[in-house]
C-alpha cells in the first residue's frame, strides 16, 4: 500500500464508523419509540412477512416490460398473472384461518415462508407463460397464511389501544416491501433478466422462516401475552406470562375467575358507553367462539354491519392499489417520459410517502381513541380515501412529472393512511377467539376483490388503447410503453378512482355500527370467558 492509499483507506474507514454510528442511533430511536426491544422484534419479523408479501406483489408489475417481450403477452395476459396468485390465495385462506384459531401460529407461519419461498424459486425457471401461470398459482396457496396468521398474532401481543399505531408499524413492512419488489426487480430485469427478479425474491423468505421458528414464541391466547413497554428479552416475557396464566389457572376458584373475566370485559364496555353505544342482544356469542364451527363462525363475522362495511371498504382500496402497482411503472414511464432511474425514483418518494401516511394514520386515530372519539378508527380511513381520490386526479392529468408529483405523493399518503385504523377495527369488533376466522374470511373477499384489479385495469387499458394511434409519444424512453397504451392506462386509472370514492363511502358508513359492533365483541368476550373457565382447559401454547 503506498502512502497515497492511506488518507483514502482513512476516509473510508470514517464513512464506514459514520454510517454504523447513525444506524445505531436510527435503530435505539425506533426501539424506544415502539417500546422496547421485545416489541421491536415481534414489529420487525411480522412486518417483514407482509414486506415479503408485498414484494412479489409488485414483481410482476416490475417486470412487465421484460415479461411482455420476452412471452410476447399483452396487458390482460400480464394482469392475469398477478390475478391467480390473489385467487387461489383466496381459496385457501377459510382452511388456514381455522388452523389459526387452532393450532400454533408461528410454526404453521414459518413453515408458509419456507415453501413460499420455494415457489419464487420456481418461478424464476418457468419455461413459458403457461409453466409462470402455474407458479403463481403455487405462491398464492402458500401467501394465504400471512393475513389471519400476524392479525391473530398481532391481536395477542398487542392491547387494544395501541393497535393502530402497532398495525401502522407492521403495514409500513408491507409498503416497503412492494417498493423493493418495484426497484430492485425493476432494475434486475433491466441488467440482467426478469428471472433474476424472482430469485432474488425467493432467497430473504429462507433466512425469515429461520428466523421466525427460532427468535419469535406463540403468544397466549386472548390477550394474555400482551407485551409491556419496556421488555427487553421476548422469550422471558411470554414465559412470565405463560407463567401467571398457569398460576392463574392453578389458585383461582370458578367464582374468582369469573369476577377477573367480569372485570376485563367491563373495562371493554366502558370505553363503547363513553360513546352512548349499548351491545346488539342478537350478536353477542354465548358459547366459546374458539369452539364454533367454520360455517358458522363465517355467517356471524358477515352479521356484524361494520365488519361487512369495513370488509368491502377496505378491499376496494387494496383492489385500487393492486392495479395501481401492477402498471404503474408502465404508466411513469410512458405519461411523464421518464426513463427506467427516474421511474424507480419516482416510485421510492412514492413508498416514503405511503410509509408516512401508514404511521400517521395509525398514530391519529389511537389519540383520537384516547380522547373518547371511538368511530375515528371508521371513518377516518374513509376520509383518506375520499382525498386520496381527489388528489390523485390532477397528478395523473398533469403531464409534468414535477407538477404531478406531490399531488401523486400525497394521494398515496392519504391511501396508506387508511389502512392501520381498519385492521386495529376489525379487532376491536370481535372476540379474540374468531380473530384468524375473521381475518380469513376478510383475507377471502379482499383477495377476491384484488384479484379482479389487475384483470379489470389491464383489459380496460387494452380496451381504451384500441381507439388511440399505436405509435411511441416523441421524447419517450425506447423501453416505454405505446402511446395508445400510455392514453388507455391514464385514462384507466382515472375512472377506476370511483372504487377509492365507494371505499370512502362505506367506511363513513361503518362508523355509525362500529361503537355498537365493540360493545358487543366486548360482551361475547365475557361470555365466552365465563364458558372456558368451566370448559376443560387448552394448552396454554
Amino acid at each position: 500500500m503506498t502512502e497515497g492509499d492511506s488518507p483514502s483507506r482513512g476516509l473510508a474507514h470514517l464513512l464506514w464508523e459514520l454510517t454504523r454510528w447513525v444506524a445505531r442511533l436510527v435503530r435505539g430511536e425506533v426501539v424506544r419509540r415502539v417500546g422496547g426491544p421485545a416489541r421491536a422484534r415481534v414489529i420487525v419479523m411480522f412486518a417483514a412477512v407482509l414486506a415479503l408479501n408485498g414484494a412479489d406483489s409488485s414483481t410482476v408489475g416490475a417486470v412487465a416490460p421484460q415479461l411482455e417481450s420476452a412471452l410476447r403477452i399483452g396487458t390482460a395476459k400480464l394482469g392475469l398473472l398477478s390475478a391467480v396468485s390473489l385467487l387461489v390465495g383466496a381459496v385457501f385462506t377459510v382452511p388456514v384461518g381455522l388452523l389459526v384459531d387452532r393450532t400454533r401460529r408461528m410454526p404453521l407461519l414459518a413453515v408458509s415462508i419456507l415453501l413460499w419461498s420455494v415457489a419464487s424459486l420456481l418461478s424464476a425457471f418457468a419455461g413459458s407463460y403457461s409453466s409462470l401461470l402455474l407458479t403463481r398459482l403455487l405462491l398464492g396457496a402458500v401467501a394465504a397464511t400471512a393475513g389471519p396468521a400476524i392479525a391473530s398474532l398481532t391481536g395477542d401481543y398487542f392491547p387494544a389501544a395501541e393497535r393502530g399505531r402497532i398495525w401502522s408499524y407492521i403495514l409500513g413492512g408491507e409498503v416497503a416491501g412492494t417498493a423493493v419488489g418495484f426497484i430492485i426487480s425493476g432494475s434486475l430485469a433491466s441488467l440482467i433478466d426478469w428471472r433474476a427478479a424472482f430469485v432474488v425474491l425467493a432467497l430473504p423468505g429462507f433466512f425469515l422462516a429461520r428466523e421466525l421458528w427460532r427468535t419469535v414464541p406463540e403468544p397466549l391466547r386472548g390477550g394474555q401475552s400482551y407485551l409491556e413497554p419496556g421488555a427487553l428479552d421476548l422469550d422471558l416475557a411470554v414465559a412470565r406470562a405463560r407463567a401467571r396464566a398457569q398460576s392463574a389457572s392453578d389458585w383461582f376458584t370458578e367464582e374468582e375467575e369469573d369476577q377477573v373475566a367480569a372485570e376485563r370485559a367491563a373495562a371493554a364496555h366502558e370505553a363503547a358507553r363513553r360513546a352512548g353505544a349499548m351491545p346488539k342482544p342478537a350478536l353477542v356469542l354465548r358459547e366459546d367462539p374458539r369452539r364454533m364451527s367454520l360455517p358458522r363462525a363465517v355467517r356471524y363475522v358477515l352479521s356484524i354491519p361494520s365488519n361487512l362495511m369495513m370488509i368491502i371498504g377496505s378491499s376496494l382500496g387494496y383492489f385500487y392499489f393492486a392495479g395501481l402497482t401492477t402498471f404503474a411503472l408502465q404508466f411513469v414511464k410512458g405519461h411523464y417520459a421518464a426513463s427506467q432511474a427516474e421511474a424507480e425514483l419516482v416510485l421510492a418518494l412514492l413508498v416514503i410517502a405511503s410509509i408516512i401516511g401508514t404511521v400517521l394514520g395509525g398514530r391519529l386515530t389511537d389519540v383520537m381513541l384516547r380522547r373518547g372519539a371511538l368511530k375515528a378508527r371508521a371513518w377516518v380511513p374513509g376520509v383518506c380515501y375520499i382525498a386520496a381520490a381527489l388528489f390523485l386526479i390532477p397528478g395523473f392529468v398533469a403531464s409534468n412529472l414535477g407538477s404531478a408529483l406531490w399531488l401523486v405523493m400525497i394521494g398515496a399518503g392519504l391511501l396508506a393512511a387508511a389502512n392501520p385504523p381498519v385492521q386495529a377495527a376489525r379487532l376491536d369488533i370481535m372476540p379474540a377467539g374468531l380473530w384468524g376466522r375473521a381475518e380469513s374470511t376478510r383475507t377471502v373477499i379482499r383477495s377476491l376483490i384484488q384479484a379482479l384489479a389487475p384483470l379489470v385495469f389491464g383489459g380496460l387499458t387494452q380496451l381504451i388503447a384500441g381507439f388511440f394511434p399505436s405509435q411511441s409519444p416523441i421524447g419517450t424512453h425506447p423501453s416505454a410503453p405505446s402511446a395508445s397504451t400510455t392514453k388507455g392506462l391514464q385514462i384507466s386509472f382515472l375512472i377506476l378512482l370511483g372504487s377509492l370514492v365507494a371505499a370512502g363511502v362505506l367506511l363513513i358508513r361503518a362508523r355509525t355500527d362500529y361503537p355498537s359492533d365493540v360493545a358487543t365483541a366486548a360482551a361475547s368476550e365475557e361470555q365466552a370467558q365465563r364458558f372456558s373457565a368451566r370448559a376443560p382447559r387448552p394448552s396454554v401454547i
